[in-house]
């Protein structure tokens, strides 16, 4: 099914387009709270971006997400906001907290004593991933996320997610290379694969239904990006080969001195994504916040999610 909603102000929709658009537009009543979500934040490096960080996390706890998770890079320093991040989480909320962890440039004395550190204070979900190869790619016991996979299984029942390409990862050789690394991640003991970010539904249902095909017994959420930002978006999805539906680019026309309409904007297509993913039996959603809450709250507030603070 292609994406019918957005179309530019000059066209005029057809009576099919406007009949689906009406038809998914009467089950948002229908959800009331029934999508499952947890959010994406990254670890903040000024004192103003944690201040907006914490903001955020608190803002968006009361929707009672199923976890919230927290970015990892490579440097020393990023890894060490990211466990500070992590320990705040749990110490000062009712969230679930799960950190990513990479494995590029790390021995695994170094992944040893992360994980037994996460573990003992209570985490029990890791987002496992390679990370990004550099010039110190050779560097480090582990090539793979598959291996930290294994590895992080052997230490503890972690509940592990993973990550999925419905678009194809940039580095794989074809999408059956990029399937197989998958299920390898999944027969290592991956029981979740959190998506990268995509526009086009159809190519997330299509990636559901290879995954179906080839038995691969995991839970499949969609990353949902909410987009402000359309100039950042196209440098970003270069590097990520995300396709941009030309829709996209008709609807953020002009805007770029106009956050307010392109939030507006944003909100609406993070919305009718989600309407359309839930009628084809999707209910979990993983937002990628960019640390920012109202878009997000908006929208999942939008979607029937609410906190005990709504409800009151």
């Amino acid at each position: 099914m292609s994406f019918p909603i957005i179309t530019s102000s000059s066209e005029k929709p057809s009576y099919e387009e406007a009949r689906i658009a009406e038809f998914l537009n009467q089950q948002i009543a229908d959800l009331n709270g029934k999508v499952n979500v947890s959010f994406e934040f990254f670890p903040p490096n000024t004192p103003e971006m944690q201040k907006t960080l914490w903001s955020s996390i608190k803002k968006l706890e009361p929707l009672q997400p199923e976890f919230v998770s927290v970015t990892y890079g490579a440097a020393a320093s990023t890894r060490s906001r990211t466990h500070d991040v992590i320990t705040k989480i749990i110490r000062e909320t009712e969230l679930t907290a799960v950190p990513h962890l990479t494995c590029i440039g790390s021995s695994e004395a170094e992944i040893e004593q992360i994980a037994e550190d996460y573990w003992s204070k209570g985490v029990r979900h890791i987002v496992a991933l390679r990370g990004d190869l550099g010039e110190d790619a050779q560097q480090g016991d582990f090539r793979y996320a598959t291996d930290l996979v294994h590895k992080l299984k052997q230490l503890h029942d972690f509940e592990i997610s993973v990550a999925a390409y419905p678009e194809v990862h940039p580095e794989a050789e074809s999408a059956k290379s990029d399937l197989a690394n998958l299920k390898r991640k999944v027969d290592a003991g991956a029981s979740r694969a959190i998506s990268q970010f995509f526009f086009s539904a159809e190519k997330f249902l299509r990636f559901r239904d290879q995954c179906s095909r080839e038995n691969l017994s995991i839970d499949l959420t969609p990353g949902i990006l909410p987009v402000t930002n359309f100039p950042q978006l196209q440098k970003f999805a270069k590097f990520t080969q995300v396709d941009i539906p030309d829709w996209m680019y008709k609807v953020y026309e002009g805007l770029q001195n106009d956050p307010e309409t392109s939030r507006l904007i944003a909100s609406h297509i993070a919305i009718e994504q989600v309407k359309l993913l839930v009628k084809e039996g999707v209910s979990d959603f993983h937002f990628y916040t960019l640390n920012r809450a109202d878009l997000t709250y908006a929208i999942c507030h939008s979607l029937g999610k609410r906190g005990l603070s709504s409800a009151a």
